[in-house]
């Protein structure tokens, strides 16, 4: 689970993200606008939290020009902002939570899981692209006309990422940080052409595709 963190406060935002790493998330850390912009430009995140005051503008505008663009990704402010018409800016700005410092930890950490719970219920529980489908509760794979086959944990997770990103070419490196956010030091690159063989096997070459040097990428066409 991979979060953007928007904080200009060196000392919070190291401390932040060790906390969030320690339950479980991959996290990026921004201290501007202009490099939170760059990084939601070429990654995905399943979630970020925005700081407002920041030293090259305020995080409502990247938020407001997120919301523009309809990028549906789960906000939460995290500002020392505390007025009850601060709130009420920020969320109809587009935020889906806001959280007044200072907060404690467990209290963010129960926000977080609370706005990816109602994200996961928003989203279809089946992926369908080039003739896969993807079951997410069921944690299962077909082919157009086939039958359900159940997938291991890692085999799921590897496929639903490729599903999510497609026709984008993503290295061993960061197929590894997805499938092992917990113990990437225990992962070896090979495991990635482990599982990406056997899914093959179920889905055929012609779906995951190798562009030699580079990694792979699933077709959506």
């Amino acid at each position: 689970m991979k979060l953007l963190l928007l904080e200009d406060d060196d000392l919070l935002a190291e401390s932040l993200a060790e906390s969030l790493k320690d339950n479980g998330y991959l996290v990026d850390l921004a201290a501007s606008l202009k490099a939170a912009k760059s990084l939601m430009a070429t990654e995905h995140y399943e979630l970020a939290i925005l700081d407002l005051g920041l030293p090259d503008g305020s995080g409502l505008d990247l938020l407001a020009q997120w919301r523009k663009q309809k990028r549906s990704t789960p906000i939460l402010i995290l500002t020392a902002r505390d007025t009850w018409e601060d709130k009420v800016i920020g969320l109809e700005t587009g935020a889906d939570d806001y959280l007044a410092k200072p907060f404690h930890e467990a209290e963010l950490m129960a926000r977080l899981k609370a706005l990816l719970r109602r994200q996961s219920g928003q989203l279809s529980q089946v992926v369908t692209l080039n003739g896969v489908s993807l079951d997410k509760a069921g944690q299962r794979v077909c082919l157009e006309g086939e039958t359900w086959r159940s997938l291991t944990a890692t085999e799921f997770r590897l496929l639903r990422y490729l599903m999510l990103h497609p026709d984008r070419i993503h290295s061993k490196e960061q197929l590894l940080e997805q499938l092992y956010a917990l113990e990437q030091d225990a992962a070896a690159p090979n495991l990635v052409e482990v599982y990406v063989a056997r899914l093959r096997r179920y889905l055929g070459k012609s779906i995951i595709q190798t562009r030699r040097g580079q990694g792979y990428f699933f077709a959506s066409h």
